[in-house]
């Protein structure tokens, strides 16, 4: 897996981290049991600091999307992949909502929302950016 990271983006480093290796789930190229290296062995890896990939191995364990396991190392979770509940659509549904009220500003209808949904979807199931 190939991990980019935006140095002027708005998005914090570790988000922009944490955001591809859920990409990489999603995608299927990181399955339930791979394990990730470890955050010293990424950070120098990436060439970033310790602290950043800590901070997003602690999102994406809360999140469910890694296990870490002392002295053995972090796997990618077993319910990576999973049916939603209720409190994960109720925070997606908080997470998107200043998203798709910028969009609506922005004049985008209701039909190219939902293009624009369906397009990064086929994008991240085919693989593409």
């Amino acid at each position: 897996m190939f991990i980019e990271i935006e140095a002027d983006s708005t998005v914090p480093i570790y988000l922009q981290l944490a955001q591809q290796v859920i990409e990489g789930v999603a995608k299927g190229e990181l399955k339930p049991g791979d394990s990730l290296p470890s955050v010293r062995a990424f950070a120098a890896d990436l060439g970033m600091n310790m602290h950043t990939v800590n901070k997003a191995y602690h999102y994406l364990e809360e999140k469910e999307f890694i296990q870490i396991v002392s002295k053995k190392g972090v796997f990618i979770h077993e319910r990576s992949v999973r049916e939603a509940t209720e409190k994960d659509t109720d925070r997606l549904k908080k997470e998107l909502r200043p998203m798709i009220s910028e969009a609506l500003c922005l004049n985008l209808s209701t039909d190219e929302l939902q293009a624009l949904l369906n397009d990064i979807v086929r994008d991240i199931k085919e693989g593409t950016r």
